[in-house]
């Protein structure tokens, strides 16, 4: 991947409802599939979800794709 950072949008999340390693993959899934999206990190002992993408997101997005994971988008950190 050659992207350049500096046009890349790093954005931190908090989500709720994240305890292990599987929901943290649920949550990378769904938000992964989002357009522009270039990488995903969540950690459940945090709930902290860490999303690089092209532009910045519109949150109505970012929250469907967590509640769709089955999780609670409780804002950004």
């Amino acid at each position: 991947m050659s992207a350049d950072t500096d046009t890349q949008t790093t954005t931190v999340y908090r989500v709720t409802g994240m305890t292990c390693g599987h929901c943290e993959g649920a949550v990378t899934a769904e938000l992964a599939a989002l357009a522009g999206v270039s990488s995903v990190k969540a950690v459940a002992a945090t709930g902290e979800v860490t999303v690089v993408s092209a532009a910045p997101l519109d949150e109505a997005d970012v929250r469907a794709a967590v509640d769709e994971a089955g999780y609670e988008l409780a804002g950004q950190a």
